[in-house]
């Protein structure tokens, strides 16, 4: 994992709506953007706009986190674990 990778993703989870989507992600994968933001009302958080979650995903998505595939014209978004794992072994391994 580069050094620029690394600061994608910790950059990435230092939101704490960021890090509530990969909650919910982690949940149940494959939502789409209307699950994910009714989601967070469901779960008594505060309403986000289609377009505030839509930027917070985006976010996620270039630091590695989520994955976006489509089921006819609806993105899903799925959970990518695999840059934490890059990160713990690039550099949180080397500090435990």
């Amino acid at each position: 994992m580069t050094p620029d990778e690394l600061d994608a993703l910790f950059k990435a989870l230092a939101d704490p709506t960021r890090r509530r989507i990969v909650d919910r992600l982690a949940e149940r994968p494959d939502q789409s953007l209307f699950e994910l933001c009714a989601g967070a009302v469901a779960k008594g958080q505060p309403v986000m706009s289609r377009q505030a979650v839509s930027q917070h995903l985006e976010v996620l998505e270039k630091a590695g986190l989520v994955q976006v595939t489509r089921a006819g014209r609806t993105k899903l978004h799925r959970l990518e674990l695999w840059p934490l794992r890059a990160a713990q072994k690039a550099w949180l391994g080397r500090l435990l």
